[in-house]
């Protein structure tokens, strides 16, 4: 995604006009914020994904590209497809941190898939994916795990529980949102539990300044406190959790530890406005960590 992000006091009301204290146009998308975070905390990041074309011709797409190059990520791997925008957000932020977007995306990159699934992840040591275009990230999801190296899935837009994409997953962390609709439920700590009926894939869910929950390996659900801070701006802060999450796993931490780490990094976005280009580098994110002790 392109995001247009306007800082403001205070969300408008009907038929009412407000004035912006801030804007920018920055790079959006979960799986695209979450490489430029894995990048910024000393990662090597690739990005994936469908966007539109032709190369020169798009500017939407011209510029997304763009943005992930300046921050070090390599994005051999995307498809476009010609004749096509990518998608754009229209974002409001008002002076509390929350947030509320508007999207639009051509339904023909619905369609796209990856042009060898095998040669993306054959120098990988984890894949992370969003479910916003499974048919392009199932068969890059299910060449990871025939590799058996870590797949994170950030389960950020409802879907069937039964959805292919989940069984191709060892690691699925729901946004709060999401994992609600899924299950129909607002018991998260419950909806975890239903759903770890069907799958032996880690999970846990985030919800904002309330604690992460997870599923331990007993299939009791356990909860971890996030960090205090004062908020900004909280776009892409779940996408920076799931980049720094994937981090630590393939670090080595196990995955309470990863949390946590990704909860630092997460919290230290959220202090400041510009969506994912204000993720934290890695002694931002361990500076908070300290901090807390």
């Amino acid at each position: 995604m392109l995001d247009e992000v306007f800082r403001i006091d205070e969300f408008p009301r009907p038929d009412a006009k407000v004035e912006a204290a801030e804007f920018l146009a920055v790079g959006g998308g979960c799986a695209a914020n979450a490489a430029v975070a894995i990048a910024r905390l000393g990662g090597d990041a690739s990005f994936a994904g469908p966007l539109g074309g032709p190369p020169g011709q798009e500017p939407i797409s011209d510029r997304i590209l763009a943005g992930l190059a300046r921050e070090g990520v390599d994005c051999a791997g995307c498809v476009r497809l010609d004749g096509v925008a990518s998608g754009i957000s229209a974002i409001f932020v008002n002076m509390r941190g929350e947030r509320t977007i508007v999207t639009h995306r051509s339904r023909r990159l619905d369609a796209v898939t990856p042009l060898d699934a095998d040669k993306l992840v054959a120098g990988a040591d984890a894949v992370l994916a969003d479910n916003r275009f499974p048919d392009f990230a199932l068969p890059i999801c299910r060449a990871a795990l025939r590799r058996g190296i870590p797949v994170v899935l950030d389960a950020d837009k409802p879907a069937r529980p039964g959805a292919a994409l989940f069984s191709a997953c060892s690691h699925v962390v729901f946004s709060a949102e999401s994992l609600r609709a899924t299950m129909a439920t607002d018991d998260l700590g419950s909806a975890l539990r239903q759903f770890g009926c069907a799958t032996n894939a880690f999970l846990a869910v985030t919800d904002g300044a309330n604690p992460v929950q997870w599923r331990d390996d007993r299939g009791a659900i356990r909860e971890m406190p996030v960090f205090r801070v004062t908020a900004v701006d909280t776009l892409a802060a779940g996408d920076v959790f799931h980049g720094a999450f994937t981090l630590a796993l393939i670090e080595g931490d196990d995955a309470a530890t990863a949390m946590r780490f990704a909860a630092a990094a997460a919290g230290v976005k959220c202090t400041r406005f510009g969506g994912s280009i204000t993720a934290p580098t890695r002694a931002e994110a361990e500076a908070l960590l300290a901090q807390a002790g």
